[in-house]
């Protein structure tokens, strides 16, 4: 089992009061296993999602990826934890201007001292930006730019992957053809992946689906 949630809580505290985001969630994943997590707007998805990656902890409940309990790192074994095990694709782009492609490329992988240079090179052509190399973000399109930002994910090869909305900004066919390579190049590293995504056609590509309704599973 690559990742295994259990019963995990979730409270913000807003100006009408304390709000219970999450309410006792589980969820397993293996490795080389792909979950849809879906749910209305409001229901946790990207809570749960940014819990699991280590953007924020829980009140309550495990996290564990492999032996490792994510919930019970500080601020710099979280962050090292997503520099190179845990990969996460976010709807927004956040490409570094300054860096032509092939840096931002390899950014990550860099900082988790994992680099390979040949691997680079079979996430650029595959995801098509072998003649973009030398570029800055801005002079690519919206679809480019989350290609750049999916090899970047997967230039440390990373054991898990987790993608919140990661073709919202695209239009139909190329949220198609950035899907189709995600799920290929995670299938060749053996990751597991896990989506937040409110598109039902996009959740039924995935080995499984999870349906969060008011902080729990449905």
């Amino acid at each position: 089992m690559l990742l295994t949630v259990h019963d995990i809580h979730k409270t913000y505290q807003t100006a009408d009061g304390p709000f219970e985001v999450l309410r006792g969630i589980d969820l397993t994943l293996d490795a080389g296993e792909t979950l849809a997590l879906t749910g209305e707007s409001g229901s946790g998805k990207s809570t749960l999602l940014h819990l699991i990656g280590g953007l924020d902890t829980p009140d309550q409940g495990h996290i564990h990826l492999g032996n490792q309990d994510i919930a019970t790192l500080d601020d710099n074994g979280r962050a090292a934890l997503r520099r190179g095990t845990v990969g996460v694709v976010f709807q927004q782009f956040n490409l570094i201007p300054s860096l032509r492609v092939a840096d931002n490329i390899a950014f990550q992988a860099r900082l988790a001292g994992q680099h390979d240079p040949a691997w680079d090179a079979t996430l650029a052509e595959q995801m098509g930006l072998g003649q973009q190399l030398n570029k800055y973000p801005e002079q690519l399109s919206g679809g480019q730019q989350q290609r750049v930002a999916i090899a970047r994910t997967l230039s440390p090869k990373p054991r898990l992957v987790l993608a919140d909305e990661p073709t919202g900004n695209l239009d139909e066919a190329t949220a198609t053809a950035v899907l189709d390579l995600m799920l290929e190049l995670v299938t060749e590293t053996g990751a597991g992946l896990l989506m937040v995504t409110h598109s039902s056609a996009l959740a039924d590509r995935m080995s499984r689906r999870l349906h969060l309704r008011s902080g729990q599973v449905a």
